[in-house]
């Protein structure tokens, strides 16, 4: 007999009228039950979003409490939401958020893997990941343009130029790279799109199967010699292609590695986006897929520690790679600590994302801004791109961006763009969108929030605050403060999470959602929210003494007490 959550589907409301009693509660409802729509979730029926165990809400019982109550939420009312459960509702103001989350917070000596999954069992808490359970998800996009800019960057710093003598992208290289969830599935497309030919790796092949329905990747296939034959090929024509394959990214890394020694393969960047922050989460050698869960839940810490050594076997490979003379880099998901466990001392011996390619432009506070339609009307994400490129007109990467994605991205769920803005820009696009709300030329309000990846929301020291220039890497003061501050500021919704895509005990994050809904009180909100949250990132690297963040705090009248 099938349980009630095997059988349940979630879709969101969609259109311009609501059920709550503001625009703020209805968001949120929405957005949650967004997160958990079969085009969007990875595994809906168990409450999963992303990241292998990143959790929308605790139980059904919770979830649909957490609805009943924000359709009963009073417009002067707030929601606290602790670890995926509805547990109080108290009489606030319209100036606060009609919800506040925690998720996965645990004091210091108590923040371990064993220990969190204790609690989890206790039925205590949830892994909330980042955007999963601060209920602002939008699909494999949310992470694209991100992935996009990375690649960029990377090809930037191989020297890559046109025949002008112009910057150009990765035509005739070949990325390799492991990991088609919900966010690195991004990555097949944010190669393509800068022109490159990519080889991605995944032990699931029905994930492989959904990227390529949505778009992300071109095709997969069971059969490496195939896979890499075809992008051989593609790299050698200077052709943008993107092939999966279904192997285990432990064993396929360090065969490739042997095939790119011996000069059958030229391979030129390799990074990886396995789910390797939660070792349950990474198939470990000689375990077969469909023994996964199982063998995960009868000795998690044997399981642990196979996952661990075969990490440190993928990461060898990585390394190697880099011997050889590859652009190698982690992107943000722990493997390189986890291998360290497992026994391998090289580890890191190759640079996280962050430092490597994308500080500068946090230090300007720059970062992932998205949006979503509470209409489901795709047309408003097209009139909205559209603003956004006339607002931004000489921002020449941020318009090709716009451009591309309007023609390659596949929407999941309700409708939803992102795109990079900075410190003095992101509050204009919110400004623009609750005119063109209030004006009737969108069919309905707009969402706006971001990743927890974010220039002032994080303190990640294998990723986001790696290898920060005063050492404060580890100092998790600064999400705090951003989510204080988005507090008073008047978002709709704020979180604070802990773990995220890195794993239990290494990082603390902040998000912050606001709600464009054609009202002065928005606009008065909006403004304030999305000046302050991006200007938290200059201020946070204006302290930790970036030169490019005194210049922006000074040339765009940030006020900082010591600079």
């Amino acid at each position: 007999m099938r349980t009630a959550s095997e059988t349940r589907s979630v879709r969101a409301p969609r259109g311009a009228e609501r059920t709550a009693k503001s625009w703020g509660a209805e968001a949120a409802k929405r957005m949650l039950m967004n997160n958990l729509d079969p085009e969007v979730a990875e595994h809906p029926e168990d409450l999963v979003v992303y990241g292998g165990t990143g959790r929308a809400a605790r139980s059904w019982e919770a979830f649909d409490a957490i609805v009943r109550t924000l359709d009963e939420l009073e417009p002067d009312e707030t929601l606290l939401v602790q670890s995926g459960k509805p547990v109080g509702v108290f009489r606030t103001h319209e100036w606060a958020p009609r919800v506040l989350i925690a998720n996965s917070n645990l004091v210091g000596d108590w923040a371990t893997w064993p220990e969190f999954r204790r609690l989890e069992q206790l039925g205590l808490t949830m892994y909330g990941q980042m955007t999963a359970g601060s209920w602002i998800y939008i699909g494999t996009q949310g992470i694209l343009q991100g992935t996009y800019e990375t690649f960029a960057a990377v090809a930037r710093s191989l020297g890559r130029v046109d025949s002008t003598g112009s910057a150009a992208g990765l035509e005739g290289t070949l990325t390799l790279t492991g990991g088609a969830g919900g966010m690195g599935g991004a990555q097949p497309l944010a190669v393509t799109l800068n022109g490159g030919a990519v080889l991605i790796v995944d032990v699931d092949e029905s994930r492989l199967a959904r990227r390529v329905d949505h778009g992300y990747l071109d095709e997969y296939t069971t059969d490496l010699d195939a896979a890499v034959a075809r992008v051989a090929a593609a790299k050698a024509a200077g052709e943008a292609r993107s092939v999966g394959v279904v192997g285990n990214a432990a064993e396929v890394f360090p065969e490739l590695l042997r095939r790119h020694t011996a000069g059958e393969l030229a391979v030129d960047i390799v990074t990886d986006q396995t789910s390797a922050h939660d070792p349950l989460a990474y198939l470990p050698l000689g375990v077969a897929f469909e023994d996964w869960k199982a063998e995960a839940s009868a000795d998690p810490e044997a399981f642990t520690r196979r996952a661990r050594e075969s990490m440190a076997a993928q990461v060898a490979a990585m390394v190697g790679f880099q011997d050889a003379g590859a652009a190698v880099f982690d992107y943000g998901n722990s493997i390189r600590a986890e291998a360290q466990l497992g026994g391998f001392e090289r580890a890191f011996e190759f640079p996280g994302f962050v430092p490597a390619y994308i500080r500068p432009q946090f230090a300007e506070g720059r970062g992932p801004f998205r949006w979503v339609a509470l209409s489901g009307d795709p047309d408003d994400i097209r009139k909205t791109d559209r603003a956004v490129m006339e607002l931004f007109p000489d921002d020449a990467g941020l318009v090709r961006w716009l451009e591309k994605a309007g023609d390659a991205v596949h929407f999941e769920g309700l409708p939803a763009r992102i795109c990079w803005l900075g410190y003095q820009e992101r509050h204009l696009a919110g400004l623009k969108f609750n005119e063109m709300v209030a004006s009737g030329e969108l069919s309905g309000p707009i969402v706006i929030g971001r990743d927890h990846l974010d220039a002032g929301s994080v303190a990640s020291p294998y990723r986001e605050t790696e290898a920060m220039a005063d050492g404060s890497d580890a100092i998790a003061d600064w999400p705090l403060l951003n989510a204080l501050l988005n507090t008073a500021s008047g978002a709709a919704w704020v979180s604070i999470h802990h773990g995220g895509g890195v794993g239990i005990g290494r990082s603390i994050h902040a998000g912050q959602v606001t709600v464009a809904d054609g009202t002065a009180l928005a606009a008065e909100k909006l403004e304030r929210v999305l000046t302050n949250d991006p200007g938290t990132g200059v201020m946070r690297h204006v302290d930790a003494g970036y030169e490019r963040a005194k210049e922006v705090a000074r040339d765009r009248g940030l006020k900082v007490p010591m600079l």
